[in-house]
């Protein structure tokens, strides 16, 4: 599982680096480091769904909204809700 989400993240961050404009590539950034945390925090539980994920996930947005200003925030989020679309498809 924990694969599959990572190659999902490599290729969403390639066509990101391909079509995305500073603030995609910015977002798809620093929702990456995130990203790459949950999974290593991921791959020593027993849960490893989607669901886990992404409460981990919310755990870090939780967090990066309080590292944010408000436009970066909205970035990163918008980021997070495309990303979870493709890992969910």
């Amino acid at each position: 599982m924990i694969e599959q989400y990572e190659q999902t993240l490599q290729d969403w961050i390639e066509s990101i680096v391909a079509e995305g404009d500073d603030d995609a590539l910015f977002a798809s950034g620093y929702l990456q480091g995130h990203f790459a945390v949950v999974l290593s925090q991921l791959e020593v539980e027993t849960e490893q769904d989607l669901a886990a994920l992404d409460v981990k996930m919310s755990e870090c947005l939780a967090l990066a909204r309080q590292e944010l200003g408000d436009s970066d925030y909205t970035l990163v989020s918008d980021a997070w809700t495309q990303l979870s679309a493709k890992l969910a498809a």
